[in-house]
């Protein structure tokens, strides 16, 4: 078996990345999205992303096993040091280390790029995504009780946070500006 091959994704990934996710859309409540992207949307998504954070895949054989990505956690100025983080690995291809060498990958080009600060939501309970960001350190900092509702009911939702770089709480000097 060959190793993992992690590079950016581009417009041409759409389709595979719109297949890895239609599954959590469709049949699970770790997206609240009700819908499952067009492959058109998703390369919007990509575009978006690759702007300013990352999207990421992995590909082992040219086949994509799943992908990762950062975006704008909020809008406001003072919160753009900070960004959201997501991984989605394909059915079958979960628990092979595909979302940690994805998230590795994600985590470090988002540091480079100057963020400080990562945020992961995730709906409850899942354990086998706890386990992978608490692996890469990310510390829980609060829940947000029943704020979605899909599947006939409410979901809580955790929200994790990464430090990246120079820990925020060390300094008051404002950093370079994200790239």
């Amino acid at each position: 078996m060959t190793s993992l091959l992690v590079r950016d994704a581009t417009s041409a990934d759409a389709q595979t990345c719109a297949e890895i996710y239609a599954p959590y859309v469709a049949g699970t409540a770790a997206s609240f999205e009700t819908d499952p992207p067009t492959p058109a949307e998703v390369a919007r998504r990509i575009a978006v992303a690759q702007q300013h954070h990352a999207w990421l895949v992995a590909e082992r054989d040219g086949a994509v096993l799943g992908y990762a990505y950062g975006t704008d956690w909020k809008s406001r100025p003072a919160y753009r040091w900070t960004c959201e983080t997501s991984v989605y690995v394909a059915d079958g291809r979960r628990g092979g280390g595909v979302g940690r060498t994805l998230y590795d990958a994600l985590l470090a080009r988002l540091t480079v790029r100057g963020f400080r600060t990562v945020i992961a939501s995730m709906t409850l309970p899942n354990t086998a995504s706890a386990r992978l960001h608490e692996a890469l350190g990310f510390r829980p900092v609060g829940v947000l009780s029943r704020v979605g509702w899909k599947n006939g009911r409410w979901h809580d939702v955790a929200l994790l946070r990464c430090s990246l770089g120079p820990d925020p709480a060390e300094t008051d000097d404002a950093p370079p500006e994200p790239s």
